[in-house]
């Protein structure tokens, strides 16, 4: 199979579906914006099936189905060694030369998985984190909710954690053992935003994520007032309920706000290209965050974006960021390819 036409497949899919991490992995250069969109792309299949309208039995043979292929591809196997990449320019970086893992287990006509197997030949990729990306969706189809916030913040490492860790074997660093929690705390910071963002639309589809703890701290439900399904007429109660609601989602905003600033230093262990990808992605969603933060109740009305322009403006900001000189002493970056 054409490799080259299935990096082409997983970019299509990028650029179409991934509204705010685009506008990231575009400022990668060419061989890491490959690879990160086929990472993308299975991180996408994934997700699809949790969110489809399959029965959910269908739904959970299709997620066994997705770990056994990626199981396969992350078992190594002997075979004879290659040259470079299908594409053209690596950052300054040389390709592995040898195969992908998962001789084991062939990725048949299947695009997304054959540019995958590429990519993980050449790049530090943990192909073993979708297996908790793969839990965590999981999870969402036998409906778990979660008593604490340490139940959830499991969640969010399998669902976003993972996304971090699999990013940074693109990303590539010289310090690993430091990187690592870091981008793991990085992408709990958008699963969290993420939660508080759908937070209407989750409920509406009978999904709740935020812990019951949390609620009970402080007072509200979510059965009551402003996201109720179908015209309610509030009354007192509903309106205090409301209140109560906009004080949760904004201490929610401020535990988040607290692991952007872990996992943002997270930026001066990557070379400026990946800094500047990695900045893009975060910027957006942590841009999101202030917006709920500052208004609480209108989450819980509507779901929240940025729009086109303000995301072009923050991965613009994040690029030249990234340009700047770095501080001496600053960690210097190898590249992850192999």
């Amino acid at each position: 199979m054409d490799v080259h036409a299935a990096y082409r497949h997983c970019e299509e899919i990028t650029w179409s579906q991934a509204r705010n991490f685009s506008y990231g992995i575009r400022l990668l250069p060419p061989a890491k914006r490959q690879a990160l969109a086929a990472v993308y792309a299975f991180a996408r299949r994934i997700d699809d099936i949790g969110d489809g309208d399959l029965p959910k039995p269908a739904k959970l043979a299709a997620l066994a189905q997705a770990r056994a292929g990626v199981t396969a591809l992350a078992t190594p196997a002997p075979a004879p060694a290659r040259n470079g990449g299908p594409s053209s320019g690596n950052g300054g970086q040389s390709a592995r030369s040898g195969s992908p893992p998962g001789g084991a287990g062939r990725p048949g006509g299947d695009l997304v998985l054959v540019a995958l197997a590429d990519a993980a030949g050449r790049f530090d990729i943990p192909l073993t984190a979708f297996g908790e990306l793969i839990d965590g969706c999981e999870a969402d189809v036998r409906g778990t909710t979660y008593r604490t916030f340490d139940d959830l913040l499991h969640y969010c490492r399998c669902v976003a954690g993972s996304i971090g860790r699999l990013s940074l074997g693109v990303f590539g660093t010289d310090d690993v053992a430091t990187a690592a929690p870091l981008a793991d705390a990085l992408g709990v910071a958008l699963q969290l935003t993420n939660i508080l963002r759908d937070i209407r639309e989750d409920y509406l589809g009978g999904r709740i994520y935020l812990p019951a703890e949390d609620f009970e701290r402080f007072g509200c439900s979510l059965e009551d007032g402003p996201l109720q399904r179908g015209p309610v007429q509030p009354g007192p109660g509903d309106r205090a309920n409301g209140d109560k609601l906009a004080a949760l989602v904004e201490f929610e905003a401020q535990r988040a706000s607290a692991w952007y600033t872990k996992g943002l230093a997270l930026m001066p262990l990557l070379d400026w290209r990946s800094a500047a990808s990695a900045g893009a992605m975060a910027g957006i969603y942590f841009r999101l965050l202030e917006r709920i933060a500052a208004t609480p109740r209108e989450v819980l009305e509507r779901r929240m974006s940025l729009s086109t322009r303000e995301k072009a403006l923050v991965a613009a900001r994040s690029l030249a960021v990234a340009l700047r000189p770095r501080r001496a002493g600053s960690t210097a970056v190898k590249g992850a390819a192999r």
